[in-house]
């Protein structure tokens, strides 16, 4: 008996977590489109703008990008597409593989993420401090 409550707990947290993150998520959602921007638009555009990946280039090639924001490769190709065509991201061939693509920031996508990060860090804390 013990051990079924020990399960339940265990499933009623996960669910808590699941909560917590769809909820988040949809604020998020709701406050970013103010800007044009989704949650999944603006993380992409914060790990572009939070400084070079391990090989110390100041792009990040796709695959990597894919591996820290959660998403599909093809979600993700999308995504990068509707980004480069409001100007807010470039693509390029990798110089040292030409199989690879690396995506930059341009001075509008980092003059847009400057003005939104406090808009996203404002609900990530007002939703997490609520969570706690």
């Amino acid at each position: 008996m013990a051990a079924k409550k020990a399960e339940q707990a265990l499933v009623e947290q996960w669910r808590d977590i699941l909560a917590l993150h769809a909820r988040t998520q949809c604020e998020l959602d709701r406050e970013l489109h103010a800007h044009g921007l989704c949650a999944s638009d603006f993380e992409v555009l914060d790990l572009l703008a939070g400084g070079a990946p391990a090989d110390g280039s100041c792009a990040y090639r796709v695959q990597e990008i894919s591996d820290r924001v959660h998403l599909s490769q093809s979600a993700l190709s999308r995504l990068i597409g509707r980004l480069e065509k409001d100007g807010l991201v470039e693509r390029a061939m990798c110089p040292d593989d030409r199989r690879g693509v690396r995506v930059t920031l341009t001075a509008k996508g980092r003059a847009l993420h400057g003005a939104v990060r406090p808009v996203q860090r404002a609900v990530l804390a007002r939703m997490l401090e609520d969570a706690g």
